[in-house]
């Protein structure tokens, strides 16, 4: 009896066996393997970044082994008598990104309110699509362009009329001295605050999109206006992403190589004003690393390297921190 119970047991379709009586469910065997990639993909991100990281500092060492603290404070760049300090690169490199973000967040910020709260709706498809085209526009276009086209029409438009009308010996007279070619720290800066702001715009956007359509309209219910709205209830509600989003333009800015080479005039100095010729980490890697002869030379660059890896690194992780932070 027992026999013929388990047969038909078996015989009876799956929908009325026992609920613990489960197959396997289809591709069960290849759940391990998939784990198994899954690591392998995320473990081999993880060692290319320390790949390179380690790469730089190997490859930088001579530089930091012989000129020790004066690499990092001294501004000499000779590669002739083999002397090396990027002291100035840094703060060339630091002082564009801040302008580029001083010009391009405001920007931003005014258009992905723009494009959530103001738009029409047949127009924010358009405008969207024209911010997402600037934002894969390659950046040695931004460098061409600004050489042949921007460069000469700040030089006429801009340098030439401020220099003229600067009191001699006056602060603006400081601000604006140099020579008026178009290429420059400020020119430099607006080239990337250009490139930087449909990365911030689009990130805002995403995030305004978050904010719940009930909030909104409650804050119109009491009779908020739009400008209120905006300033009291959906920026303070996204402002931590709003941070990490500027955070992320800042260190896309800090990178940028192509672009800045063009423009920015190369020159190894401390900048004395905003139209005085400069040169960042990035843009000087790109200059001389195909021509760098010796092997000091070669390590200075490796090492300037390893310093903007380290500032690009903890100004991602400061906006990482500050976009998952949850809100209080």
């Amino acid at each position: 009896m027992a026999e013929l119970a388990m047969t038909d047991a078996a015989a009876l379709p799956s929908s009325t066996r026992e609920p613990g009586a489960r197959t396997s469910p289809k591709g069960a065997g290849f759940e391990v393997w998939f784990e198994y990639l899954c690591f392998a993909a995320a473990t081999m991100l993880l060692a290319t970044l320390g790949g390179i990281l380690v790469s730089l500092v190997i490859g930088g060492w001579p530089a930091f082994s012989k000129f020790g603290v004066s690499f990092f404070i001294t501004s000499t760049w000779d590669p002739v008598q083999d002397q090396f300090g990027i002291a100035a690169l840094i703060v060339d490199t630091i002082l564009v990104a801040f302008l580029a973000l001083l010009m391009a967040v405001p920007i931003a910020f005014g258009a992905a309110f723009f494009l959530v709260e103001l738009c029409p709706p047949f127009l924010r498809r358009p405008i969207g699509t024209a911010v997402e085209l600037l934002a894969g526009i390659p950046s040695i276009v931004f460098g061409m362009w600004g050489l042949f086209v921007f460069g000469p029409l700040f030089a006429k438009l801009v340098e030439h009329p401020l220099m003229d009308a600067a009191p001699p010996g006056s602060l603006w007279d400081h601000l604006t001295a140099g020579v008026p070619n178009g290429t420059g720290i400020l020119p430099a800066s607006i080239i990337v605050a250009m490139m930087v702001l449909p990365f911030i715009a689009a990130t805002l956007r995403e995030l305004l999109l978050t904010v719940p359509a009930q909030v909104r309209e409650s804050a119109y219910g009491l009779g908020a206006t739009t400008g209120e709205v905006v300033m009291k209830v959906t920026l303070p509600y996204v402002r931590r992403g709003a941070i990490g989003a500027v955070m992320l333009g800042l260190g896309r800015a800090l990178g940028e190589t192509m672009a800045v080479t063009f423009i920015i005039g190369n020159a190894h100095n401390f900048p004395k004003s905003l139209f005085d010729s400069g040169a960042t980490i990035a843009s000087t890697i790109a200059n001389e690393f195909a021509e760098a002869t010796s092997p000091l030379h070669t390590a200075s660059l490796l090492a300037s390297g390893f310093v903007l890896f380290v500032i690009t690194f903890a100004v991602l992780a400061m906006a990482r921190m500050m976009i998952g932070r949850p809100r209080a």
